[in-house]
């Protein structure tokens, strides 16, 4: 009676983890996930060290192993959303940036002013520039980009490090398809020059 009720917690036990794991990938795979930021492009809204949740279903939820095809349409990402998506010149990579301009708008950089639709974009309190160095566009892009269209169905995002970020402004649009989800909160924060916890950082919302 025994063996028989110790094979029985066996096996409730191995069917309690085989449902705990299958919970977990369906809440990573459609709902949730979460991401480490490597670098400083997002400074100072997002700090190297910063672990943060992404929701994967504000977007629509996706079929795994299909290019991105939908399987639910929710919302399309809009302007001011930050977005992880997989880096179109090597999709092995996750990215985080904040999008800028959607499907058929236009936009132009003319010495770091950002314009959308032929009007300047204002109010951008995350945006960080830290240099005054002006760079002319026949050199490079990242001040000075003369006017384009974003496609439908692609995104041109930035990083909020302006001066310090490999972003649309050098390689291109962001296929929708490409995106995995938004952004939504710091969940943990790891100074690793100091060595500590940013505690304050803990549970702040994205914006």
């Amino acid at each position: 009676m025994a063996e028989k009720k110790a094979k029985s917690s066996l096996r409730e036990n191995t069917e309690a983890i085989i449902i705990a794991i299958i919970i977990a990938m369906f809440i990573r795979t459609f709902l949730v996930q979460a991401f480490k930021i490597p670098s400083g492009s997002m400074l100072e809204t997002l700090q190297i060290g910063d672990q943060i949740l992404v929701n994967k279903f504000i977007y629509g939820v996706k079929f795994p192993f299909t290019d991105g095809k939908t399987l639910i349409s929710v919302k399309n990402p809009k302007k001011g959303d930050i977005v992880v998506f997989k880096y179109p010149e090597d999709p092995s990579k996750d990215f985080i940036k904040r999008v800028i301009a959607t499907g058929g708008d236009t936009l132009e950089i003319i010495n770091k002013k950002i314009y959308v639709n032929d009007t300047l974009v204002e109010g951008e309190t995350y945006a960080v520039y830290k240099t005054r160095e002006i760079i002319p566009g026949k050199y490079s892009t990242r001040d000075n980009l003369r006017k384009i269209r974003v496609p439908e169905n692609k995104l041109f995002v930035m990083g909020d490090n302006r001066d310090n970020s490999h972003d649309s402004r050098f390689w291109g649009f962001v296929d929708l398809k490409a995106v995995k989800g938004e952004a939504f909160m710091i969940y943990w924060s790891w100074n690793k020059n100091k060595f500590g916890v940013r505690w304050n950082r803990i549970g702040d919302l994205l914006i």
